[in-house]
């Protein structure tokens, strides 16, 4: 597993354009994109409220108090992760968006700065701590945090993870942390702006040009998309989504097997 990022820090050259497969095009009218869950749910920001929709049913969440959602986490759909960065605040949804539990971390008993948070499994959130420049596990059970990096400098730009794995990238890095604490690899982020993962499989947007990242090939992704710029993206395991501030397109994408 060591050598699928070792491989990752030296950047091999690029190889050709990778094809994609348009699915389906339809319209979506949302302030943010957020994803599609494994339930073919779809999940998505309007006027600072959240809302599911599928064919269980609609649901919505809001507390317009927090401010702006900054980002939402739906890898666990049974625990959704809202993370409000103007007001410091993480609050845990259930299957139908009711809350669950509410985290202010202006009110610990250790004050943590943060400007990222998303869901680590085992009741711990990966969270980057702007006051020491680290990115920390805080487990929300115990109200215990363990410090995964070293400082490091840089605004963070965007941040992806899933239960075992962290990808930083700030304005020169991109950077992978192991949930032990263990820096996997840091390459020079190469100007990308925003990256989605799916298990050991990482998109890059750059210059709204998406370049897949995977084993050992960086592949520019061939996409059949008009001028509009890319807003959100979500990369699964069968699908490429990417929504343009109208339309949300699905792609087929075959990853490479892990």
């Amino acid at each position: 597993m060591r050598h699928l990022f070792f491989l990752i820090c030296f950047f091999p050259l690029l190889t050709s354009a990778q094809e994609v497969k348009i699915v389906t095009n339809v319209t979506l009218l949302a302030d943010q994109f957020i994803g599609i869950d494994p339930y073919k749910n779809i999940y998505y920001v309007k006027d600072m409220v959240l809302h599911k929709q599928g064919t269980e049913g609609n649901y919505v969440f809001n507390d317009l108090q927090l401010g702006q959602i900054s980002t939402v986490d739906i890898i666990n759909p049974l625990k959704v992760v809202v993370f409000y960065e103007d007001t410091n605040t993480v609050v845990l949804l259930d299957n139908k968006l009711s809350e669950m539990e509410r985290i202010n971390f202006n009110n610990l008993p250790e004050f943590i700065n943060v400007s990222t948070a998303t869901n680590a499994g085992s009741n711990q959130l990966w969270i980057f701590n702007i006051d020491t420049q680290q990115l920390e596990l805080y487990n929300y059970r115990d109200n215990r945090k363990t410090t995964v990096s070293q400082p490091f400098s840089g605004k963070l730009i965007s941040q992806a993870s899933n239960f075992n794995y962290c990808y930083t990238l700030t304005e020169n890095k991109l950077r992978v942390f192991n949930i032990y604490g263990s820096i996997l690899s840091e390459t020079a982020a190469e100007g990308f702006t925003k990256i989605v993962q799916h298990e050991k499989n990482l998109v890059a947007l750059k210059q709204n040009t998406l370049y897949l990242i995977t084993e050992n090939t960086i592949n520019p992704l061939k996409i059949p998309l008009s001028e509009n710029p890319i807003k959100d993206l979500q990369l699964t395991k069968e699908f490429l989504y990417i929504y343009d501030g109208n339309k949300l397109h699905t792609f087929s994408l075959t990853l490479p097997k892990q």
